[in-house]
């Protein structure tokens, strides 16, 4: 017969197992509460990730069709009521019949005649299922539990890397086709210069013909007035092609009127007599 001191040990007992499975409880809905606000904000960084991506896309050409929403998907064959009625049978065929060869069972692993089905083999004499690899396409279950904590921990860690990329792709972004990692002034300066020495290698070009497609006159004047201008409206076209970034520009890129005009208007001209001038004396 079971003492006074008994049951008070075993109501102390009882006791502590309810406080620890309370504790328990407390624990878990902490840890729920805990991943869904890690849900909740990985949600929101992955929508502001989409809309940036989407501004990318857009800035640089690329349109991307958006994807079809739940209502809009196809109805898989599991979906349809014959399907589900005869998922629901016993045996799976339908009216309840079992299919030829699935002994009864139903599911979609017992459909041998179904496209892209097959039924599961079985092994040996005793006739016990054997599993057969996923199909190409169809991921093969996992083995143990899946923990949402290390879930979560992968997609913050994919949802940083992406965060890396997309300022990558930012920084390329804002930077101009035509000599990315040079400033805007040296680039500038670049592109006149390219110019204006392509003035000078078509200058010497129609210096050679001259007296034998136009007069020596004409020559020097298409050279000294008209060449240079078109040097320079060539450059100052080239700025405002490539010279602005695909991100970041609300305006017109720098082309530095001033400098591209000395550089092709009034230096070309210079460059041209001083080469006239050596090509005498040395001549």
């Amino acid at each position: 017969m079971a003492t006074f001191a008994e049951y008070a040990a075993l109501a102390r007992q009882l006791a502590d197992q309810r406080r620890e499975t309370d504790r328990d409880a407390v624990a878990a809905d902490r840890r729920r509460s805990a991943l869904r606000a890690t849900l909740d904000q990985l949600t929101r960084r992955l929508d502001a990730q989409s809309h940036r991506l989407d501004q990318l896309g857009r800035a640089a050409g690329v349109t991307v069709e958006p994807a079809p929403t739940a209502g809009e998907r196809p109805a898989s064959p599991a979906a349809t009521p014959a399907a589900a009625a005869g998922a629901g049978l016993p045996g799976g065929g339908p009216g309840g019949s079992p299919e030829p060869g699935t002994a009864g069972a139903g599911g979609a692993a017992a459909a041998p005649g179904r496209p892209g089905v097959g039924a599961y083999p079985r092994g040996g004499a005793t006739g016990a299922v054997v599993a057969v690899p996923a199909a190409a396409g169809v991921p093969a279950p996992r083995a143990g539990g899946v923990d949402p904590g290390a879930e979560l921990a992968e997609a913050r860690r994919l949802a940083d890397e992406t965060d890396r990329l997309i300022g990558v792709t930012e920084a390329v972004g804002r930077r101009p086709p035509l000599l990315p990692a040079w400033s805007p002034l040296a680039r500038a300066l670049a592109v006149y210069a390219a110019c204006a020495a392509a003035g000078v290698v078509l200058a010497v070009v129609l210096l050679g013909v001259a007296g034998v497609v136009a007069s020596p006159g004409a020559v020097y004047v298409a050279t000294c007035g008209a060449l240079p201008v078109l040097c320079f409206v060539a450059g100052y076209l080239v700025l405002g092609r490539w010279g602005r970034p695909a991100l970041g520009a609300d305006g017109p890129p720098p082309r530095f009127v001033p400098l591209g005009f000395v550089t092709c208007v009034l230096l070309m001209p210079l460059a041209y007599c001083g080469y006239l001038v050596l090509f005498r004396l040395l001549g």
